[in-house]
């Protein structure tokens, strides 16, 4: 308990969860991080899509920047909408699940849930990258950096969401600062000296090569869109009233964002930057414009903190998420607890154990992880913004038909999109994401199945008082010898019933015999049974002599008294075998037992 408040602080009572709600400022820092991150690497990955045919074909990375953007603009509004008409939060599994049904909703919810993944794994493997970029020595080094800054997102987390917010914010706000610094000074160029376009090689105006490259460059490009749906999942945690702070927080981040990957891109353009595998767009533009001094180091700074704690966008909605589908029996109802400091600790967890892991099998390598990333996300866009189709048709309420315009080309464009990057990038990992949400929807609905028929199982019906009573009680004491604990275990079984007995098992015929002649004299009235044990196991003559003594009594029931030692400190367990703890695991998938742990405090 020590070292559990030393890293996440002492805990706060339920009373005090409003004072832990955030504020637009705040919200900004906590939900936007993992968009505005994307400005780092989605002109990377728009340029690297590009110059497979040759660095004059990277003047079109302007015109896919351009339709990025205006898909941004289309999804920010349609979240606007999302979050006027269900302030409650959990964007695309409660829109769906609600106006499309719980199947639907299921495939929104697990889409997501595996974006907030890899978008920790991402966000913190670029910003990894960014360092490296920098500092080529640690290169070597990137999985243990990427572990490192895991930890430490998720331990502020932990600390709660207050907490998290005021970490964040000054990472945020200084990248949002050099950002438009850099795009400032870099327009001071452009706008003074002329631009030269790189030449482009002559070749067939209409090749179908190029529409496949240019189709490749803007699927690759989406993932600029990663983390617009993040403050519709978690309007609940802005101060009154949600649903207007959430709207306007979302409004500044887009603007923000949007301004920022327009004003990469055409620098880019502008600079000629060719981009390379071991030095990131955003250094290079860096360099071009500041050269290798302070502001480049301070831009490479802000680009690995805004990377980095991009992940808490995940570890803000994740748990959330996760509670919700967990309150509608879909995942382990674990995940709806909240812990000490009023966040859901479990989700945390969760989310920080699944990110290493993909850490440490992708080699913390963002370009590998990114062909992930955007299929789920699109898949969650496209189901919710066709779920307000639905609620708009369904309730038509105020302004109902330019709610269905909104939604209804929202929904239009992130299908058309996800069909894109499902065919672009699936051979390059995005089929790992398409084989596993079907697989993740029918373990959920295996969970659901479950907690259903547990809840049926549970119900008391009219005939359940109808049930015949208990006609026999046994008790029984295994013992493994004569001592204070056994002694316990006999009064209080004589508490129990008439019918007690201690159960000894043989190995070694010279102890045996001394038991029962010494328990003759302290026991006479108390049956000790002696299993032979030929194997020398304890467990399987145990369980094999309860099961007889059931059968006598098919209606009867069975307590299993088990004498344990309890020592006073915890390594002192390591020292005695915890036969009776194994024994009452075993007891646990018996019906009509029941196993009662006598504890003997040892000083």
């Amino acid at each position: 308990m020590s070292i559990k408040q030393f890293l996440i602080g002492t805990p706060i009572e339920s009373i005090r969860e409003s004072e832990q709600r955030l504020t637009k400022v705040a919200g900004l820092a906590v939900f936007s991080s993992d968009a505005l991150s994307s400005v780092a690497y989605a002109t990377d990955e728009i340029l690297l899509a590009l110059i497979i045919v040759g660095t004059g074909f990277l003047n079109y990375s302007i015109y896919v920047a351009v339709m990025i953007t205006a898909l941004m603009i289309i999804v920010a509004i349609s979240y606007q909408q999302t979050i006027r008409e269900y302030p409650s939060g959990g964007g695309a599994y409660i829109v769906a699940k609600e106006n499309l049904g719980d199947n639907v909703g299921i495939v929104a919810g697990v889409a997501l849930l595996l974006d907030y993944v890899l978008t920790v794994t991402v966000s913190i493997s670029a910003g990894i990258a960014a360092i490296t970029s920098a500092f080529p020595q640690l290169l070597s080094h990137t999985v243990f950096l990427c572990l490192i800054s895991l930890c430490f997102i998720m331990f502020v987390n932990l600390r709660g969401v207050k907490e998290s917010g005021k970490a964040f914010s000054i990472p945020t706000y200084f990248f949002i600062v050099v950002m438009f610094l850099l795009i400032i000074f870099g327009f001071k160029n452009y706008i003074m000296e002329p631009y030269h376009p790189i030449s482009l090689k002559p070749a067939e105006p209409l090749s179908w090569v190029y529409v496949f490259i240019l189709l490749k460059a803007f699927a690759s490009g989406c993932a600029a869109l990663t983390g617009i749906e993040a403050v519709a999942n978690g309007v609940k945690a802005f101060k009154p009233p949600e649903s207007k702070n959430a709207r306007i927080t979302l409004g500044a981040m887009v603007l923000i964002l949007a301004s920022m990957f327009m004003g990469i891109t055409m620098l880019a353009d502008y600079y000629h930057i060719i981009p390379n595998e071991t030095e990131t767009v955003l250094s290079q533009l860096s360099k071009a414009v500041f050269s290798k001094g302070l502001m480049y180091y301070g831009i490479q700074f802000g680009t690995a903190l805004i990377l980095i704690l991009a992940a808490n966008t995940s570890f803000a909605d994740f748990p959330r998420l996760s509670s919700i589908m967990a309150t509608d029996r879909f995942l382990p109802r674990q995940l709806s607890n909240r812990g000490d400091k009023l966040v859901f600790s479990n989700g945390i967890i969760l989310l920080g154990f699944f990110s290493a892991l993909l850490i440490i099998i992708f080699n913390g390598d963002t370009h590998l992880l990114i062909p992930l990333y955007a299929v789920g996300v699109f898949t969650a866009f496209t189901l919710s913004q066709a779920g307000m189709v639905v609620h708009w048709r369904r309730f038509k309420g105020k302004h109902w038909i330019k709610g269905i315009i909104i939604n209804g080309l929202g929904t239009i464009t992130t299908a058309v999109v996800l069909c894109i990057i499902g065919f672009e990038k699936f051979e390059h990992g995005a089929w790992i994401v398409i084989v596993a949400i079907p697989i993740l929807v029918l373990l959920v609905k295996k969970i659901h199945k479950h907690y259903v028929s547990v809840g049926e199982q549970l119900a008391i019906k009219p005939d359940s008082f109808q049930l015949q009573n208990y006609t026999h009680h046994s008790v029984i004491i295994p013992i493994s010898g004569l001592h204070q604990a056994v002694l316990s275990a006999v009064k209080y079984a004589k508490t129990l019933s008439k019918d007690v007995f201690a159960v000894y098992v043989c190995i070694d015929p010279e102890a045996t015999k001394k038991v029962k002649t010494t328990w003759c004299k302290l026991f006479p009235e108390v049956s000790l049974i002696v299993l032979d044990s030929p194997y020398r196991s304890i467990t399987q003559p145990l369980l094999e002599f309860i099961d007889e003594v059931h059968n006598d009594h098919p209606n009867g029931i069975i307590t299993v008294i088990l004498p344990e030692l309890v020592p006073s400190k915890w390594w002192h367990h390591l020292l005695h075998n915890n036969t009776a703890l194994f024994i009452k695991g075993l007891l646990l998938f018996k019906k009509g037992i029941v196993s009662t742990s006598l504890p003997f405090h040892l000083k």
